[in-house]
C-alpha cells in the first residue's frame, strides 16, 4: 500500500497557499497517489489517473459529506441538529439520485436560456464598471466579480437582488464551518449561519408554493421527472444552496484569477481589447491555469491500485484537478500561460463526466463579458503593488479574496 511521501503536503501554508502549483509537480513527479496524514486524504495528482477515478463511478462514489465537519465539537453539532440533514446533492451524490436531479436542473441551464441572459449581464457589468471606472483603482472581486453572479443567480433563482450580501456571509460560512484549522467559536457561529440559511431558503420555498412565479425556484417545486416523486423540503434547500454556492463562487473565482493571470500579461488583456474573438481561448487557457475548484472528492467502494498505491476500501480520495491540469505528460510546457495551445480544451476546471458543471455555460459567459469590458474600459490596468491578492485556507476553491488594481 502506498504511504504518506517523504515530505509534507503543507497545501494551505505560505508558500502554497498562494501558489500550491510547485507543490504539485512534486508530487506528480515523486508521490503521484499518495496519502497525507495532515487532511487524512489521498490525492491523485496525474491527468489520467485523475480521469480514471472520475469514469470509475462504481469504485469511486461521489457519496461525500461536503459541509459538516467531522470533528465538530457538540456545540456545533447540537446546532447543525436544527438544520435539515445534508443530503447528497449533485455534486456528492451517485446514480440514480444524481441523475434525476441533474435531470431536474438542468433545463435551467439550457443554451439558449443561458444565451438570453447576455443583455442583463452586460447591463450590470456596464452598471458596475460605470460606478468606478473613473476612480482609477478598486477592487475587483468587491465591485465587479463578486456582484455579477450573485445578480444573476438570485434572479434564475428567483431570490430578491437584496439578500444577495446576506447570501455571501452564509455561502461563506459554509466554507469556513468545515476548513481545516477553524477554531470551535468561529465553527459555532458558521453552524448558526447554516441553520439560517435554510431557514430563509425553506421560507422562499413556503411563499413560492403560495404564490408561484416565473423562476427557477417555482419550476424546481414543481419538477418532476418521468412520474417521479417531487423534490421534498430538505431535498430543495440543499440544491438551492449547491445552486447559489456554485453559482456565484466559483464564477467569482473563476474571474478574479484569470484577471491576476492577465494583469501579469498585459499584452494578453491588450490582444482581446482589439480582437474579442480570442477571449474564449484565453478563457479556456485560465481555467487550465488555475482553475477556482481545484479538485473534488470521492469514497473507494473497494480497495483500488492507482498510480502505483494500494488505496483502502473506505478511504477519501481527492482528485486534484489543478495539478492534472498542468500535468507535462498531457500539456507541453505546462506553466506558460499560452492560449493559442492546441488542447487546452482539455483541461478539468469544469470537472468532466457525469458532474461535469452544470453552470458552466453561464460562467464562461459572465467571464467573457467582465473580460472584454475590463480589457474596453480600464486602460493600463495593473495590480496595486501595495494590496497583493490574499488566499483563502481551502483545498477545493481557490480565488483571491481581494484583487485591488490601478488604471491610467
Amino acid at each position: 500500500m502506498g504511504s504518506a511521501p517523504p515530505w509534507t503536503f503543507n497545501r494551505l501554508e505560505t508558500p502554497y497557499l498562494e501558489d500550491p502549483y510547485p507543490l504539485y509537480a512534486r508530487a506528480r513527479r515523486e508521490a503521484p497517489v499518495f496519502h497525507s496524514p495532515e487532511f487524512g486524504l489521498w490525492f491523485v495528482t496525474r491527468y489520467h489517473d485523475v480521469w480514471a477515478v472520475l469514469k470509475d463511478t462504481a469504485r469511486f462514489s461521489s457519496r461525500f459529506l461536503m459541509r459538516t465537519p467531522a470533528d465538530a465539537s457538540p456545540a456545533v453539532s447540537e446546532t447543525l441538529q436544527e438544520a435539515y440533514p445534508e443530503l447528497p446533492m449533485l455534486v456528492n451524490d451517485d446514480p440514480p439520485g444524481h441523475t434525476r436531479t441533474r435531470n431536474l436542473v438542468s433545463r435551467a441551464f439550457a443554451p439558449r436560456l443561458v444565451a438570453a441572459l447576455e443583455p442583463s449581464i452586460r447591463t450590470i457589468v456596464t452598471r458596475l464598471v460605470d460606478g468606478f471606472a473613473d476612480d482609477g483603482g478598486a477592487d475587483l472581486i468587491a465591485e465587479l466579480a463578486y456582484p455579477v453572479p450573485i445578480e444573476i443567480i438570485c434572479t434564475l433563482i428567483g431570490l430578491p437582488a437584496e439578500s444577495r450580501d446576506q447570501l455571501k456571509r452564509w455561502t461563506d460560512d459554509l466554507v469556513t464551518l468545515g476548513a481545516p484549522g477553524t477554531d470551535d467559536e468561529r465553527r459555532l457561529a458558521c453552524a448558526r449561519g447554516s441553520v439560517a440559511f435554510q431557514r430563509y431558503l425553506t421560507a422562499q420555498i413556503e411563499a413560492r408554493r403560495d404564490a408561484p412565479r416565473d423562476d427557477l425556484l417555482t419550476a424546481l417545486i414543481n419538477a418532476r421527472a418521468d412520474g417521479d416523486r417531487p423534490l421534498d423540503v430538505a431535498e430543495l434547500v440543499n440544491l438551492l444552496i449547491v445552486l447559489i454556492f456554485a453559482g456565484h463562487e466559483t464564477t467569482t473565482n473563476l474571474i478574479g484569477n484569470l484577471l491576476v493571470l492577465l494583469l501579469a500579461r498585459p499584452e494578453i488583456l491588450r490582444a482581446i481589447r482589439d480582437d474579442p474573438t480570442l477571449t474564449e481561448d484565453v478563457i479556456a487557457e485560465g481555467l487550465r491555469m488555475d482553475t477556482p475548484v481545484q479538485g473534488m472528492f470521492r469514497t473507494t467502494t473497494e480497495e483500488v491500485t492507482l498510480g502505483g498505491a494500494r488505496i483502502p476500501a473506505g478511504a477519501q480520495v481527492m482528485v486534484l484537478f489543478g495539478s492534472a491540469n498542468r500535468d507535462e505528460a498531457v500539456f507541453s510546457d505546462p506553466d506558460r500561460f499560452d492560449p493559442g495551445r492546441g488542447n487546452n480544451h482539455r483541461h478539468l476546471g469544469f470537472g468532466h463526466g457525469i458532474h461535469a458543471c452544470l453552470g458552466a455555460s453561464l460562467a464562461r459567459l459572465e467571464t467573457r463579458i467582465i473580460l472584454d469590458t475590463v480589457a474596453e474600459r480600464l486602460p493600463n490596468p495593473k495590480l496595486d503593488p501595495g494590496r497583493p491578492p490574499t488566499y483563502a485556507p481551502s483545498l477545493m476553491h481557490r480565488g483571491p479574496q481581494g484583487l485591488h488594481m490601478v488604471w491610467s
